[in-house]
């Protein structure tokens, strides 16, 4: 079979895998409160969405015109990791628990709540074979984000009220965006106002990465890569959540799915 009809073959079937199964290619949480899918147009961009998620993601993907596909991780194999690869247009690295402390050399805190092994051990050479094998676009979104400083060699403040004495869970709060940075652009905007779930946050920067965004605590709410040619952002906040009433957090994800058609156009 040809490449371009096999890849027609496994978007079709994936479409209506995912329209029967109610988006549980994975494990997607609140399958119900997401309306009916119809067959998807081929032409828009596949996105992978990893692991252990819910359904704003997913929405959030589908909403901004690309085809979600959530990457099953039930016993962390990590055999079919070259055909994602070769397959999506894009990747979409969720929130969730805690990376293990030892991925950057440090004991954990009391606080560390460390993911599952399955979806531990399947993001990790995800996210890893993504970022050195391909140059397609990458967001990640809260531990999504942290993914993208550890995969590059960084590290993370295990718990942010332990070492600033503030609390960034379940509250809303501005953060600054560095003007320069394709963050802002996006946006069209240098302040934002977000929502918050996180513990953790970037401490040591990661190789080709970039500080983009920060609260006014100075903790760092987004990173980006140092590659002008390519769409790699991570963001600890939660614009899935805020879509669709919040249009300016909209334009993350239409940006991301926009960078995704893109590359696609070049495959």
């Amino acid at each position: 079979m040809e490449k371009s009809s096999r890849r027609t073959f496994l978007i079709s079937t994936l479409a209506v895998a995912t329209a029967v199964a109610g988006f549980f290619l994975g494990r997607v949480t609140d399958p119900d409160s997401l309306p009916a899918a119809s067959a998807p147009a081929l032409d828009a961009p596949l996105i992978g969405i990893a692991s252990l998620t819910n359904a704003n993601y997913v929405r959030a993907v589908r909403d901004s015109g690309g085809i979600p596909i959530v990457l099953p991780n039930t016993d962390g194999s990590v055999a079919r990791i070259d055909d994602y690869l070769a397959l999506l247009d894009g990747l979409l690295m969720p929130g969730g628990a805690d990376i293990p402390p030892s991925e950057y050399g440090e004991e954990p805190h009391e606080t560390v709540e460390i993911l599952d092994e399955a979806r531990f051990q399947f993001e990790k050479a995800l996210i890893t074979a993504w970022m050195e094998k391909t140059d397609k676009p990458l967001l990640g979104i809260c531990l999504g984000s942290q993914w993208i400083n550890v995969a590059s060699g960084g590290s993370l403040v295990q718990d942010i009220p332990s070492e600033f004495d503030v609390n960034h869970r379940d509250t809303h709060h501005l953060v600054a965006i560095e003007p320069d940075s394709r963050l802002g652009r996006i946006f069209g905007a240098t302040e934002l106002e977000v929502n918050s779930w996180h513990h953790q946050a970037v401490r040591k920067l990661g190789e080709g990465l970039r500080i983009v965004a920060r609260s006014p605590d100075g903790v760092v709410e987004a990173t980006e890569t140092t590659d002008p040619d390519r769409f790699l952002i991570g963001v600890q906040w939660h614009p899935e959540k805020l879509m669709p009433d919040n249009t300016a957090q909209a334009k993350l994800i239409e940006a991301f799915i926009e960078a995704a058609a893109r590359k696609k156009e070049t495959r």
